[in-house]
């Protein structure tokens, strides 16, 4: 019962942190208005918040994240809250692009619930890990409208302390129910000459997420300037993105189980990453079959479709609760927590590059860059391909 209860607070943490942080998208105008600045310069936090994403998988390599589990917790909360607390006190925008891109630390939270669940589950960890990636889309969805009610009511800088005063209570009440734990144990002189970074397995592995990452952080972006391009009301652009974030959080829990129940067949950790890779490969084939019919939707300013389709297309983030469980399961347990932190780096590489270039193509021809998203999920099933013919981290230090 209490490792199911620390998947439910995990998930709760989840939602409160990564859903305040819509705060900067809900508060938009009005943020723009007090600072005095333009459209390009406001989203300029939103660069410094994804570039804080990307470094903040290499923190697991320093001694920050050592000790302590509930201690790193706190850690990666406060990256969110202090500068939650700091933005509406700040007196000039370079402090506020700052302060975003420390906000980005936060998403540390992922590999150290990876490292909690991996000690109380091993068929069931896709399924667990499912709910809780699961809390980063239901905190996106529920954020904007709790947001937006508590401006109406308090203004936008007293509903970033509130926001930031909600991380905290909800920290309180996880840190109260929440078994604690050593991350990362010492490096022994036989662990401190293994290298990660320097396995085949780490660099092809990581690479599996790629795609999907590449989706993830353009689809919802580029189907809102597409669907604007077109002439679609403001509301049906938000309809079409609260669908989408909705079944990205149900495919995570979906696909979770599908892992668990292919997992538990054979619990070894080749078996694991059998089920890793199956798992991933289903999630890619559907979302290819997604995108290329919203691509045909968007294209045809076909609304009705465009949204059925994105349910389809949110079937990519069922690469998520696999992916994540696959340190645990093929590396040796002292060092699957760092191997962690590494495939998040190589797998989030996209947050930087990919928005750009997609844009980029969709000014040349809509049609380029559709056709880019599509073909995404067949890199990934390449990829997952290659990974699958090769010896896993524990058999080879074995």
């Amino acid at each position: 019962m209490t490792r199911w209860r620390s998947v439910i607070l995990d998930t709760m943490l989840m939602v409160i942190c990564l859903g305040t942080l819509t705060m900067m998208s809900v508060a938009k105008p009005t943020i723009m208005e007090y600072f005095n600045v333009g459209k390009e310069m406001y989203d300029l936090q939103h660069i410094a918040y994804v570039l804080g994403i990307f470094v903040a998988f290499f923190l697991g390599h320093t001694k920050l994240y050592e000790g302590s589990f509930k201690k790193d917790v706190l850690l990666a909360v406060s990256f969110a809250a202090i500068p939650q607390i700091l933005i509406p006190l700040s007196t000039s925008w370079t402090m506020v692009v700052v302060l975003r891109f420390i906000q980005g630390f936060v998403i540390s939270l992922v590999p150290l619930f990876s490292s909690q669940i991996a000690r109380y589950f091993v068929a069931e960890r896709p399924f667990a890990k499912g709910i809780i990636l699961s809390g980063i889309f239901w905190g996106g969805f529920l954020g904007a409208f709790t947001a937006g009610f508590l401006m109406q009511y308090f203004g936008w800088k007293t509903t970033f302390i509130l926001t930031a005063l909600m991380m905290y209570l909800m920290l309180g009440i996880w840190w109260a129910l929440t078994e604690d734990f050593t991350v990362i144990h010492a490096r022994g002189e036989a662990e401190s000459k293994i290298s990660i970074w320097k396995m085949k397995f780490t660099w092809a592995m990581g690479f599996t997420f790629f795609p999907a990452i590449w989706v993830i952080f353009t689809i919802v972006g580029f189907s809102a300037s597409l669907g604007y391009a077109i002439g679609w009301s403001k509301s049906r652009v938000a309809l079409l993105n609260s669908n989408l974030n909705i079944a990205k959080a149900i495919w995570s829990i979906v696909f979770g189980y599908i892992g668990y129940r292919l997992s538990a067949n054979n619990p070894s950790p080749r078996g694991l990453f059998k089920a890793i890779i199956q798992v991933m490969t289903l999630s890619y084939v559907l979302s290819f079959i997604g995108l290329c019919l919203y691509g045909y939707a968007i294209l045809g300013d076909n609304y009705t479709l465009a949204l059925v389709m994105v349910w389809l297309v949110g079937t990519i983030q069922g690469t998520a609760p696999a992916f994540w469980t696959s340190a645990p399961a093929t590396y040796p347990e002292e060092i699957f927590p760092r191997a962690s932190f590494a495939l998040g780096v190589i797998s989030n590489i996209p947050n930087t590059i990919a928005p750009a270039i997609t844009e980029m193509l969709s000014q040349i021809n809509p049609i380029l860059a559709l056709s880019e998203l599509a073909i995404m999920p067949l890199i990934g099933i390449v990829s997952l391909v290659i990974v699958s013919r090769m010896r896993l981290p524990i058999e080879e230090l074995s």
